[in-house]
């Protein structure tokens, strides 16, 4: 079994931890952190071998780096990963630069290396059913639609937010990668974006941990509304942000040329799909409760944001499924290409706010593989 050494001990690496108890073949060895204390805590809770990041990432053991570090250090962790001949899979984005997000991707196949990367949502069950119901022409062909993620900010739950509100943070950045991933698994690649960007607060406050009631500076915009065009001719309206008390929009709205449908939250694995294709308006449900990752097992109240009782939480199943394409010597569907491509739309989204004007992409890729229940039950417990 390929052996997992974990970067950045800090408040997600409990979820890829966990991920053990879901996956067969996830097996994480070792951790490390700039933080010396983090991961000597992390090691002693989960009965593996501390280490510094920089012997990590040459330790011989190990096959592949987890990198959980902040957006901030992606690039230069996957980049020590890959010179150290080591496959890498890491949070989301893939860089909070596109150009080092390029070079990432050459090297990694320079020297026939995978890079997996965050999200792996849109393997879920809610997802693939989407997908399943947008492939039987449940709704027609997809021209218009809606993406809407709105909250106040980080700040009221996470003990360490500034970095969400500095370069390399904000809501496209943070979330960008749910929705656009999501968007890409449905309708396929994107071919050019156009948006606008605001601030609403100057300064924010801490209200949890150690820092609680420290103020600190908003250094970046914290709204980002826009449109995006994707190859197959649909455009998509974004509304992206860290400013808004409550709302009662959805998640995601595609509307075909058959009928609508309502897509459910790309930061989660489960919930329904709703259509309607009637005038009169009635939605029809398709409930992914009983799909292996669709089903519920968080059942009580978590400290993660994501975590609320009666959700499906499968991340790491994107981690699991590239040990598997590497085993198998075929493409892993959370791949480069795919994270190049949503790092493309992050990047365009955000200069076309600051620009003014539309920006095309780049990169194409591929639409990830459908992700089937017999491919899902070999790789679970």
């Amino acid at each position: 079994m390929l052996k997992v050494g974990l970067v950045g001990c800090g408040h997600i690496a409990e979820t890829y931890f966990r991920s053990q108890k879901y996956f067969n073949n996830i097996e994480i060895i070792s951790c490390a952190d700039i933080n010396a204390e983090a991961s000597k805590k992390c090691a002693q809770e989960y009965n593996i071998e501390a280490q510094e990041v920089d012997d990590l990432l040459i330790d011989k053991k190990i096959n592949i780096v987890l990198n959980l570090t902040t957006p901030q250090a992606h690039y230069e962790i996957i980049k020590k990963t890959l010179l150290a001949g080591k496959h890498s899979y890491c949070e989301k984005p893939l860089s909070t630069n596109y150009d080092h997000g390029a070079e990432l991707l050459q090297l990694a196949n320079d020297n026939n290396l995978y890079i997996g990367n965050a999200p792996d949502t849109f393997l879920g069950g809610g997802a693939q059913l989407a997908r399943q119901l947008i492939d039987q022409n449940e709704i027609g062909d997809v021209k218009l639609g809606v993406i809407n993620f709105a909250f106040p900010g980080v700040q009221s739950f996470h003990p360490e937010p500034e970095s969400w509100f500095k370069k390399g943070g904000g809501p496209v950045i943070d979330m960008g990668p749910y929705y656009f991933t999501a968007l890409v698994n449905l309708l396929g690649p994107a071919k050019c974006v156009r948006a606008k960007a605001t601030k609403v607060h100057d300064y924010r406050t801490i209200e949890t941990g150690p820092k609680k009631g420290d103020k600190f500076e908003v250094e970046i915009p914290t709204s980002i509304i826009g449109s995006i065009e994707f190859n197959n001719s649909a455009v998509i309206q974004i509304f992206l942000s860290f400013d808004v008390i409550n709302h009662q929009r959805n998640h995601i709205e595609l509307y075909g040329t058959k009928g609508s449908m309502i897509v459910p939250d790309p930061n989660m694995f489960g919930g329904s799909v709703f259509s309607s294709c009637t005038e009169r308006g009635e939605w029809k449900e398709y409930s992914s409760s009983d799909m292996l990752i669709g089903k519920t097992n968080i059942f009580n109240k978590s400290v993660r944001s994501n975590e609320e009782p009666e959700v499906a939480n499968y991340r790491g199943v994107g981690l699991s499924e590239m040990i598997d394409a590497i085993e198998n010597k075929r493409t892993n569907r959370c791949n480069g290409e795919l994270s190049l491509h949503v790092l493309d739309m992050i990047d365009s989204t955000i200069n076309a706010a600051i620009n003014g004007a539309e920006q095309d992409l780049r990169t194409n890729c591929a639409r990830p593989m459908v992700f089937s229940e017999n491919e899902i039950k070999q790789l679970m417990k």
